[in-house]
C-alpha cells in the first residue's frame, strides 16, 4: 500500500500542472506548467529558486505578473543582466514575464526563474513547495514545485554564490 501511494505522489508531480480558460480547441488549458522543480545550494541557504517550462495554449499572448509563496519572506520575478562592467546580476523583473500565444517561456538557470529570499526553512531533496503563479489573462496557478537539490542543469545560478552547487 506505502509503494502504492507513493507511486500516485510521484505521477503528480510528473503531470503538468494547468490554469486558466481551455485554449481554442476547448482540449487543452491555457496555460500548463511542465518540469517545474526547485533549488536551494544547502541547509543555511537564505535563497532558493524555482524553474519550470511555461506553456501558452490559447491564441492570446498573456504575462506571468506575480508569483507566491510562504516559503519565503519575499518571493519575485527575477532575471540576469549583464551590467557594464560585464557581471551578470540577478534583478527584479517588475513588468513580469511574456508568455507568448502558442509559445513557450522557459524559467531557467542562468535567466528568468522564480526567486525566494530570505528562505523561512531550507529546502529539502524530495519534498515540495506551494508556489501561486499569477497570469494577466490566465488568473492564478497554485501549484506543487518539487525540490531537487541534485539537479545539474547547464548555465547560471551555478556560479553566482547562493545558488552554486
Amino acid at each position: 500500500m506505502k509503494t502504492l501511494a507513493f507511486a500516485a505522489a510521484l505521477a503528480a508531480f510528473a503531470l503538468p500542472a494547468t490554469a486558466g480558460d481551455m485554449s481554442t480547441d476547448k482540449t487543452m488549458p491555457a496555460i500548463a506548467i511542465e518540469d517545474a522543480y526547485a533549488r536551494a545550494s544547502g541547509p543555511t541557504a537564505r535563497a532558493g529558486a524555482a524553474f519550470m517550462a511555461i506553456t501558452n495554449a490559447s491564441d492570446t499572448d498573456d504575462r506571468l505578473i506575480a508569483v507566491a509563496s510562504d516559503v519565503s519572506e519575499r518571493t519575485e520575478l527575477h532575471t540576469h543582466l549583464e551590467d557594464a562592467n560585464g557581471v551578470m546580476r540577478m534583478i527584479e523583473v517588475e513588468d513580469g514575464f511574456a508568455i507568448p500565444a502558442g509559445g513557450t517561456h522557459m524559467l531557467k538557470r542562468g535567466g528568468d526563474h522564480l526567486m525566494f529570499m530570505g528562505l523561512r526553512q531550507p529546502f529539502e531533496h524530495g519534498e515540495a513547495i506551494t508556489v501561486t503563479l499569477t497570469f494577466e489573462n490566465a488568473g492564478d496557478m497554485t501549484l506543487e514545485i518539487p525540490i531537487d537539490l541534485e539537479r545539474m542543469d547547464h548555465g547560471g545560478h551555478g556560479s553566482h554564490g547562493a545558488m552554486s552547487n
